[in-house]
């Protein structure tokens, strides 16, 4: 991410408070032809984050810049280029697809209804069903497929995959990496599925209680965070300071780090040392000692 020009949305200091929760200072960006994975628990933040940078709530501090402006202070020309797919997806429900389609195409001057054809086709849209008749998946199908039709340069995903089956979640993903064949188009994708990021993400935000964890490429999250597994007793010393979560049994602990290679110099060959998946970055940072 090198400038200005480069940045396809910035995110800065975004603060948002509601009674009992603070959604504070997010900061992040996301470079043309990229796709970037928001994960966290439920209740972390991201559909917060989603709408504030849609605009569609109103943040109390912070600034977002999305295709260079802000999206919550632009018109028609600024937004027709965002896409927008809610882990719910509303539409009139007593109209057909076809009819919803025709409806929401007049609010894009981008809008190309041969490739929303060629989506409807792919992900084979029951077009003359009334929307109110479609299967969760199926609803979340048809907002893909819009969302897909209007010239879109930002696509903003929420919980997409979310009651699909594993075919066509399988599918799906092959369409959004084919997306970014043209370097303009990227996606920010929030999901709670994370071996889905972990096949198509370049970047990975992390978000836990309103802040951000960390914000990095897929490759050196992966590479610079590890799972330490020991036996009883080789904590009797106090927990290690590298460490960022820990879950201890009677047999021993496993514990997240951000440095592995100080836990190497630390342990030596007292410990297993493994490679971290996504879901493991989530339970260790959210939860520090379920067991204790």
């Amino acid at each position: 991410m090198n400038g200005q020009a480069d940045i396809i949305l910035e995110v800065e200091d975004l603060t948002k408070h509601f009674p009992g929760f603070v959604l504070d200072g997010v900061s992040f960006s996301l470079p043309p032809g990229y796709i970037m994975g928001l994960i966290g628990p439920n209740g972390a933040g991201k559909t917060t984050t989603l709408k504030l940078i849609l605009g569609l709530l109103k943040r109390d501090d912070g600034t977002v810049r999305a295709l260079g402006h802000d999206p919550a202070r632009v018109g028609a020309h600024v937004r027709s280029r965002i896409g927008f797919v809610h882990d719910e997806p509303r539409f009139y429900r007593r109209l057909t697809l076809r009819e919803n389609a025709a409806l929401v195409a007049r609010c894009y001057p981008t809008w190309e209804q041969a490739q929303f054809e060629e989506y409807a086709a792919a992900f084979g849209l029951p077009l003359r069903k009334r929307f109110r008749e479609l299967s969760h998946g199926t609803k979340t199908k048809f907002a893909l497929a819009l969302a897909l039709s209007h010239e879109t340069e930002l696509l903003i995903l929420d919980e997409p995959t979310t009651g699909l089956d594993p075919v066509f979640r399988h599918e799906l993903l092959d369409t959004l990496s084919g997306l970014l064949q043209d370097g303009r188009t990227s996606i920010l994708f929030s999901t709670h599925i994370t071996s889905d990021l972990e096949r198509i993400a370049d970047y990975i935000t992390l978000i836990q209680d309103g802040r951000v964890v960390f914000t990095e490429t897929r490759d050196a999250i992966l590479e610079r965070w590890a799972l330490v597994r020991g036996g009883p007793g080789l904590l009797d010393g106090g927990t290690p300071p590298f460490f960022r979560g820990i879950r201890t049994n009677p047999h021993g602990f496993e514990a997240l780090t951000d440095d592995a290679a100080a836990a190497r110099r630390a342990f030596g060959d007292a410990v297993v040392i493994e490679r971290v998946s996504l879901d493991e970055l989530v339970l260790y940072t959210t939860v520090e000692d379920p067991d204790a």
